[in-house]
């Protein structure tokens, strides 16, 4: 059986320790098939089991109800006392999670492992101050304890300190090279930072561990897309799907990488779509005009170039006041710029259209990208596209956002997904 592979028995006449349960929690979740195999020998063992045993196999699966009922009635141990906790901290209830844990120090459990669970169990509740606290007192483990290097770093992370989160990580991985949770968070600051050729780097050090990191493989595989390697981001994306065939967002990822090496990108064309961007958004009130036709594009909401285009000379002449003479100045602000009054309405591509704005959403077109709630991908395609506020994102059209390299379905329906959420949508297109 693949769980036997583990050489760890939780259903012997031994209880295993609990860092050997946690190895063998890991071993278990590394693949659909060991999970499933573990699964069928817990519900074989579940008539003839002591409780501790079985509530443990729930907490290992994932079932943390079914975990803390069967732990609670089981017969005190230090490993009955660390998994109660843990399932109990899963399940929001932080005040029994630590007692739990307090109960586990009497039952001679590793101090040191009981106070940095305490630490994780405050931060996980929300009490930053006391776990700061807590973890002051444990400051004989600094240099020394690559897990409280690790704790330390969440702990700066929860309370946006990134420098000294950073420190911490390295300090942990300095310690301890294989301390595979300290690699991944810090290979992810790294790519929110920017850093993505330090954050491969990382994500590279924790996949070549043992069992398999999915985030890490699947955050991989985005940043060699990134880069425009296909073939690694698709080895990567195949390795998570060889241990779990149905995992959706590695079945998104593979369809996107798949995509991304038959996608045509015309760089020079989107060069020179964007450089005609930037004219278009040129404002009126940076060219020297006449105080007349300046006040008179003021009262007609003419902003920008781009407003002009879709602005014809009957229209503007129809303005009271507005005259030949500063007809004659705005048509060669526009000649200058190779541009003429009505292009928009002849070549309907030339302008993004607005979407029409319900008032009560203002507040949420007015919103960056950077606060609305969206993955590092999606984020980072759309700082690709120049796209920072959900105003400017709904200018867009699918078809639009999907032409950007690198721009794929797993992003878009993500983007949809949230916008739909508040009631928008992208542009359609008639």
């Amino acid at each position: 059986m693949a769980v036997a592979q583990a050489g760890i028995d939780l259903f012997g006449a031994t209880l295993p320790s609990v860092n050997e349960i946690e190895k063998l929690s890991h071993y278990v979740n590394s693949s659909e098939r060991i999970r499933l195999d573990f699964r069928k020998t817990l519900e074989n063992q579940l008539a003839k089991s002591d409780n501790v045993a079985s509530g443990i196999g729930y907490f290992i699966i994932g079932k943390n109800e079914q975990a803390i009922e069967k732990l609670e009635k089981a017969k005190d141990c230090q490993q009955k006392s660390f998994f109660l906790a843990y399932a109990l901290r899963r399940a929001g209830r932080f005040d029994e999670a630590l007692a739990s844990l307090d109960k586990a120090k009497s039952q001679q459990g590793d101090i040191q492992k009981i106070a940095l669970e305490r630490v994780a169990t405050l931060r996980h509740g929300g009490k930053f101050d006391q776990a700061a606290k807590e973890l002051k007192g444990l400051s004989n483990f600094e240099k020394v304890s690559a897990e409280y290097h690790y704790q330390a770093a969440r702990l700066h992370e929860a309370t946006g300190n990134y420098e000294a989160s950073m420190d911490n990580f390295q300090d942990a991985i300095e310690i301890d090279p294989s301390h595979h949770k300290a690699l991944f968070h810090l290979a992810y600051a790294c790519d929110l930072r920017g850093d993505e050729e330090a954050a491969v780097d990382y994500y590279r050090q924790v996949v070549q561990q043992s069992p398999m990191y999915v985030s890490a493989l699947l955050n991989l595989a985005v940043l060699y897309e990134d880069h425009g390697e296909y073939e690694k981001a698709a080895r990567c994306v195949e390795r998570v799907l060889d241990a779990h065939p149905n995992h959706a967002r590695a079945l998104l990822y593979e369809k996107d990488i798949d995509s991304s090496k038959t996608m045509y990108f015309d760089e020079e064309r989107a060069h020179k779509l964007d450089k005609r961007n930037q004219i278009l958004e040129i404002p009126i009130s940076d060219f020297e005009l006449s105080v007349r036709s300046r006040n008179c594009l003021r009262k007609m909401n003419i902003r920008t170039i781009g407003d002009l285009l879709k602005t014809t000379e009957a229209e503007l002449l129809s303005y009271k006041n507005f005259g030949e003479t500063s007809l004659a100045e705005i048509k060669g602000i526009l000649n200058s710029k190779n541009l003429r009054l009505g292009m928009a309405l002849e070549d309907k591509s030339l302008l993004q259209q607005k979407p029409a704005q319900d008032p009560a959403h203002d507040n949420v077109l007015n919103k960056t990208v950077a606060e609305f709630e969206m993955s590092v991908r999606a984020k980072k395609c759309l700082q690709k596209l120049s796209i920072h506020t959900i105003s400017e994102l709904v200018s867009h059209s699918e078809a639009e956002l999907l032409g950007c390299k690198n721009f794929g379905v797993t992003s878009l329906n993500e983007i949809k997904q949230r916008l739909t959420n508040v009631g928008l949508s992208l542009k359609k297109v008639d």
